[in-house]
């Protein structure tokens, strides 16, 4: 096949379908993939068919979920959003994209695509192609952390240390944090030290709250950030925060609320419970008009660039386009040796 694109049949049918060429049209460009990273988040929700866009529709005018009037959820046709390729064709109004030049941007899990020339963001001269499929969870920890308005000093748990927790380790201590990681995993625990982390902790019972009121003279966290989507890890990144802090909540919650108990320390302490989630006007509560989306990704990638954040090292497992549905069950399975995923075409 000289085009395709993956599509997920229903819960966990994943196949490759051949597409026809997309026409260049005004301003857009014509990009071969080189790389596709895969979420271990929101993509396997959709895999595993939890994702609530499967079953209600969404509402963009009210921003609400709705019964679902659409036709039926699957086939999903192009899912992804972390990818790198090389521009192949320019359109002739097009003058500051280049043939053979190296972009990123969001694109789904296909070995070509024809998109507006500013959704194709250049490369940094001499970085890593690979580096690239980072842009977007280097995106959402981001916004996580602008979210928690973090400051010199503060004391911060980061609940969760797979990829967008590890990212989100790195650029709060950038921000200045003293960073208490937590997590099961023992290599990812490592990677937070290596990044950063003042501390990390095994998340074994109540061992993360203790530990950071230990830290705080008994104050608990400033803030944390709940990057896992787990139900049991909000519950803990609350019960470690101070009275009237902030918790962040940044991970993809799936189901109803199993091991979060609002009635313990959130109601006594006051928690102030904001939600981070990258697309939209405001990804982060309290920026408006100044962090956009996009200004967001160009910051990560800029600090790729620069040095202060390396995200190649999470990069657990290459495998061919191809084997895509080997790829999905990979990370399906939740190995803890498993980090980031790609797909290389």
């Amino acid at each position: 096949m000289s085009n395709w694109v993956v599509s997920l049949a229903g819960p966990r049918r994943v196949r490759l379908e051949p597409c026809p060429p997309d026409p260049l049209g005004p301003g857009q460009v014509r990009v071969r993939t080189c790389y596709s990273g895969i979420s271990a988040g929101t993509e396997l929700t959709l895999y595993r068919g939890s994702n609530p866009r499967l079953r209600k529709d969404w509402d963009t005018g009210a921003r609400m979920f709705v019964p679902r009037q659409a036709g039926p959820a699957y086939p999903v046709v192009g899912f992804g959003y972390e990818e790198v390729g090389e521009i192949v064709e320019v359109a002739p109004d097009v003058a500051d994209r280049r043939a053979g030049q190296l972009v990123w941007g969001i694109w789904g899990h296909r070995a070509e695509a024809v998109l507006p020339a500013a959704a194709a963001h250049p490369l940094a001269p001499g970085l890593d192609p690979l580096a690239a499929v980072f842009a977007r969870p280097g995106a959402i920890a981001l916004t996580s952390v602008l979210a928690g308005d973090l400051h010199l000093g503060d004391w911060v748990g980061v609940f969760g240390q797979g990829v967008i927790g590890l990212l989100g380790t790195r650029l709060a201590v950038l921000s200045g944090a003293r960073v208490v990681a937590v997590d099961r995993v023992p290599r990812r625990l490592a990677y937070a030290s290596r990044y950063g982390a003042r501390l990390v902790v095994d998340a074994v019972g109540d061992a993360a709250a203790a530990a950071l009121h230990a830290a705080t003279d008994g104050r608990g966290a400033d803030v944390c950030l709940e990057l896992s989507g787990a139900y049991p890890a909000l519950h803990q990144a609350i019960k470690a925060t101070a009275h009237a802090g902030r918790v962040v909540a940044a991970g993809f919650y799936q189901g109803y609320a199993n091991g979060l108990e609002l009635g313990e320390e959130f109601h006594h302490n006051r928690i102030n419970l904001v939600a981070a989630q990258v697309s939209g006007p405001d990804p982060a509560p309290g920026t408006a008009g100044r962090w956009t989306g996009t200004r967001i990704a160009d910051t990560f990638m800029d600090l790729v660039a620069e040095g202060s954040v390396d995200p190649l090292p999470l990069v657990s497992h290459v495998v061919d386009a191809g084997a895509v549905a080997d790829a999905l069950a990979l990370l399906d399975r939740g190995d803890g040796d498993v980090l980031q995923v790609v797909l290389r075409f």
